[in-house]
C-alpha cells in the first residue's frame, strides 16, 4: 500500500506511529494534511518533511469539551514528541462544533463520532485518519485513498465553502506544482 510506505519512511510520522501509545486519546486518528503532503511528497519526490507544518490528531471525547482538557492533551503530546520539528494539532472533534462559526462563519452540528468529522474535511485526498492497530495500520478514507495516492485535490462539499476549497488549494499550488486540481463545479 503507497500509503503505508510513505509513513513508515517519513521522518515525522513514522516516529508518531511507532509510539501511538504515548498518544494515550481516545478514539485518535492521524488525519488530513500531514498524510496527503507526506504522500505527495513521495509521489512528487519532494524531501519528506516537505511543506507540513504540523501533525494533526483528532480524538473523541463528549464527556470532556473543554477547551482546557484538549489544550492539555496538546501540551502533553507535544512533549512526548518534542524531539519531532513539527507542530502537533490536537483536536477533539466533539467539541468542533462550539469554535466552527466564529472560524468559518456559519454553525454545524455537532459530530457523533471522529469518522462523522473526517467525512467532513475539505478535500478527499485529506478526508483519512490512520492508526496503528496490532501490526496493521488502520485505515478510515470514506472516498477511498485514489485522489490521495494519485495526487487529486478534489472538494468534499459535505461541510465546506468554495472560498475554503479555493483557499486550500490555492495554498497547495504553490507548494506542490503538479496535482491534479478538480474544479469546484466538477467535484
Amino acid at each position: 500500500m503507497q500509503l503505508a510506505t510513505a509513513l513508515q519512511k517519513s521522518p515525522l510520522l513514522a516516529p508518531v506511529l511507532q509510539n501511538w501509545e504515548r498518544i494515550r486519546l481516545q478514539d485518535c486518528w492521524l488525519v488530513a494534511g500531514s498524510l496527503a503532503q507526506t504522500v505527495w511528497n513521495r509521489r512528487f519526490g519532494l524531501p519528506h518533511d516537505f511543506g507540513i507544518s504540523d501533525v494533526y490528531l483528532v480524538y473523541f471525547d463528549p464527556k470532556d469539551l473543554s477547551v482546557e482538557a484538549e489544550r492539555d492533551h496538546a501540551e502533553r503530546i507535544r512533549h512526548c514528541f518534542r524531539d519531532l520539528p513539527v507542530w502537533f494539532d490536537v483536536k477533539n472533534e466533539a467539541r468542533v462544533h462550539l469554535w466552527y462559526e466564529d472560524k468559518f462563519g456559519y454553525p454545524i452540528a455537532q459530530y457523533q463520532s471522529v469518522e462523522a468529522a473526517i467525512s467532513t474535511f475539505p478535500t478527499t485526498a485529506t478526508a483519512v485518519g490512520v492508526r496503528p492497530k496490532s501490526d496493521e495500520l488502520e485505515v478510515y478514507a470514506p472516498f477511498g485513498l485514489e485522489d490521495l495516492v494519485g495526487g487529486i485535490v478534489r472538494a468534499n462539499k459535505a461541510q465546506i465553502t468554495e472560498d475554503i476549497y479555493d483557499t486550500k488549494v490555492n495554498k497547495w499550488l504553490k507548494a506542490w506544482p503538479d496535482p491534479e486540481v478538480v474544479k469546484w463545479d466538477d467535484a
